[in-house]
């Protein structure tokens, strides 16, 4: 005979669940943030160096850091549940919302490899063996003249950017904010638009870098 689950541990389920999709959004907005700082490539190495790697305050660079790798990695431990505990089910029920679930947990693997990469490559790394950040002569250089890096950037914002745009209706979902299918449909439209913004702002700011590096 099963037993129902008890109480407390379906509250805390419930919380876990509460505290990730917020820390989704605190990850979308700072990633939106990084990537329209990478946009300074426009205006020449040295705005961009300013703009990415330059902090005025180290107490600020490290509280900033703090906050956000910790937000991945509660955010990723709470993903990887997630995905270890519960299967697709696209082949008996082939729905748009199946397939969205899924491209979903999908997305979510290539932008855990992807981040890991760029956050040990383009951040820690410079700091710890070189003893400086990135500069701007490395990445363009990187960008322009190693194929596979290039490769995984693209690929790599893609796998972002549609992660945060199917997250942002998720956090609508979660928190009741669509409590109708007008206004979900409403923030499915705005999840599209997020995605778009941000897959272009992140491919331009990698041309940017490119055309640079040549």
């Amino acid at each position: 005979m099963e037993h129902a689950p008890a109480a407390g541990s379906t509250r805390a389920v419930f919380v876990r669940s509460k505290l990730a999709s917020l820390l989704g959004v605190v990850l979308g907005v700072w990633t939106v943030v990084h990537v329209w700082n990478n946009l300074a490539v426009f205006e020449g190495p040295a705005a961009w160096q300013d703009s990415v790697t330059t902090h005025s305050q180290p107490i600020a660079l490290g509280l900033i850091t703090f906050v956000v790798l910790a937000a991945i990695v509660l955010h990723t431990l709470w993903g990887l549940g997630r995905l270890f505990t519960s299967r697709p089910n696209n082949v008996h029920y082939p729905t748009f919302a199946n397939l969205t679930y899924l491209l979903q947990r999908v997305s979510a693997l290539g932008v855990l490899a992807f981040l890991g990469a760029h956050v040990w490559l383009a951040f820690l790394r410079p700091r710890l063996v070189d003893h400086q950040p990135e500069t701007f002569q490395d990445i363009a250089a990187t960008m322009h003249g190693h194929t596979p890096t290039l490769v995984v950037y693209i690929l790599g914002t893609l796998g972002v950017a549609y992660h945060l745009g199917n997250g942002l209706f998720g956090f609508a979902w979660s928190y009741g904010l669509g409590a109708s299918r007008r206004s979900l449909r409403g923030f499915l439209a705005a999840g599209v638009v997020l995605f778009a913004a941000v897959l272009a702002m992140s491919w331009a700011a990698i041309w940017g870098l490119w055309r640079a590096g040549g």
